[in-house]
């Protein structure tokens, strides 16, 4: 007859081989378990806040995105500007350090059936060459946009920079809009559009035309005559000297347009 004591032993061996079984179906569980970001999470830069999607949509609108776009969303977080961009046709790629979030960009991308248009990329924004998008959206903050303004005015002019909520310091938006319907915070997008480099001077048949630049807004003189109204928006110019408006586009170190004393003007840099 077997002794109390061996079925104690027995006994603890079982819960004991139970119990390793528990923990190890947990722990399984827990390594399967699919990332899920938490708003407000510490990131390399910022923390992750999501965009609303309502906001999302209106940034879009907002920079006119098409199926002819090359769009870089810098901390694209979730993946969801660029998985509503490529729904709208646009080639677009997340840039984004947490390589968590870039996984699960590309499983909700796949989701989306947009994996063909929506690609992810684990990079530090800094380290990143954006320069031949055409669209550039950011929810960075401040500090880091303006960290960002070099490259950013050294893109080709008509590049579209649409931030949600944050500014670009002195750099004034060209268009910005807040979001009423089925949003409660971070509800507003604001829009630049990189300028052409035209400050200096430019020749004209009517005289010297001296161009002043800051970002878009230009200030100066044609010949003796302040002009007003100077303003550029990617390579189109406008401005007004006297009466007369001058509107045009600039290509390089030429730019043309209509206006001016016999209906067309031509300026060269020199």
């Amino acid at each position: 007859m077997m002794s109390r004591h061996w079925y104690r032993l027995a006994a603890l061996t079982v819960c004991a081989s139970l119990a390793g079984v528990t923990l190890y179906a947990q722990a399984t569980a827990t390594q399967q378990k699919p990332f899920e970001p938490t708003s407000g999470q510490a990131g390399k830069d910022v923390v992750w806040v999501p965009t609303p999607q309502p906001t999302v949509e209106r940034m879009l609108d907002m920079a006119k995105v098409t199926p002819q776009d090359y769009l870089m969303d810098l901390g694209s977080g979730d993946g969801r500007t660029v998985i509503t961009a490529a729904k709208r046709g646009a080639t677009a790629m997340g840039v984004e350090y947490n390589p968590d979030m870039v996984e699960l960009s590309k499983r909700n991308a796949e989701k989306a059936g947009v994996s063909a248009k929506a690609t992810f990329v684990k990079a530090d924004l800094f380290e990143t060459d954006f320069s031949k998008a055409t669209v550039v959206t950011l929810f960075l903050l401040p500090d880091i946009n303006l960290r960002l303004r070099p490259k950013i005015l050294n893109m080709r002019p008509g590049t579209r920079i649409v931030s949600n909520t944050f500014t670009m310091d002195d750099w004034e938006a060209d268009e910005t809009g807040n979001v009423t319907e089925n949003c409660t915070s971070w509800c507003t997008a604001l829009l630049w559009i990189v300028p052409a480099k035209v400050e200096g001077t430019w020749k004209l048949p009517e005289g010297d035309l001296k161009l002043t630049q800051k970002f878009q807004m230009l200030s100066g003189s044609l010949g003796s005559q302040q002009i007003s109204g100077g303003r550029l928006h990617g390579n189109d110019i406008t401005f007004t000297v006297g009466s007369t408006k001058y509107t045009g586009k600039v290509n390089g170190t030429s730019m043309e347009g209509t206006g001016g004393r016999g209906g067309t003007w031509k300026a060269t840099k020199g």
